[in-house]
């Protein structure tokens, strides 16, 4: 069921489009501190109880970022994120009670942007919500390959080169590769550090990719990711390696 909140989402004052976020959680008592929350902060939100009240919402209206929990008893947020994830390029930040990590790699594992434990600060759920929505912001390239123009930046990465200037992942036919912000901004960080070994932590940091306290698995999903997009044998990388007890090198020439 879709619990009627607020408007429809329109324009701020100063011509910006008020972001849309859907809250989805079968609690009822956290669902509507979380969405009023986002509202005192600006944005606008609509409350679903679960998959099938999301799915009721997306057939008439994409938000611009989810709020899911992932235990929820009619359909597990993991299930939700994989039939996403498959089908559109919304943002999902999971809400999760469990205290293993499994749950969280496998959602980051399926696509999804960022996680928080339940229950959540609601300050640090807003600045997530910001830093994803700000991640996210990257111009869409058109359904033909733009030639690259002249001078534009480009660094081989194994099968693939990242555009810099144009924000995207091409092979060598100018076809793009899916790539989400947080995957460029990894790649990007590579980039400017050629040959030189990078903790996880400083990858996090050069990357914004998460905040002070993720936990390193976040690092490696992402990493795997990269591998599977630009890497010859991703089970045997050749330009993004490991480093054993520090993090990853990239090496441009693959040796």
């Amino acid at each position: 069921m879709i619990i009627p909140d607020s408007p429809a989402p329109g324009t701020a004052r100063g011509g910006a489009a008020i972001p849309s976020i859907a809250v989805v959680d079968d609690e009822a008592a956290t669902r509507e501190m979380v969405g009023d929350y986002l509202k005192l902060h600006g944005f606008s939100v609509i409350l679903c109880d679960g998959g099938r009240a999301l799915r009721e919402h997306l057939a008439r209206r994409s938000p611009d970022l989810i709020v899911l929990d992932l235990n929820m008893p009619e359909e597990d947020g993991l299930s939700i994120v994989r039939d996403l994830k498959a089908r559109t390029a919304i943002p999902i930040i999971m809400l999760t009670a469990t205290a293993s990590a499994i749950d969280r790699v496998v959602g980051l594992e399926l696509g999804a942007d960022d996680y928080l434990p339940k229950p959540c600060e609601l300050r640090e759920l807003v600045a997530r919500v910001r830093s994803v929505l700000r991640r996210v912001q990257m111009p869409s390239a058109a359904a033909a390959p733009a030639p690259v123009p002249a001078g534009g930046r480009r660094i081989r990465f194994g099968t693939k080169w990242l555009e810099l200037d144009a924000l995207r992942l091409s092979d060598d036919a100018g076809l793009e590769q899916a790539l989400t912000r947080s995957e460029f901004d990894l790649l990007k960080a590579f980039a400017d550090n050629p040959r030189r070994a990078l903790s996880r932590e400083r990858l996090l940091d050069l990357a914004d990719a998460r905040d002070p306290d993720a936990f390193d698995r976040a690092i490696d999903v992402r990493i795997n990711r990269i591998r599977k997009k630009v890497e010859p044998d991703p089970g045997n990388p050749r330009y993004i390696r490991t480093v054993r007890g520090l993090g990853y090198i990239f090496r441009p020439e693959g040796d």
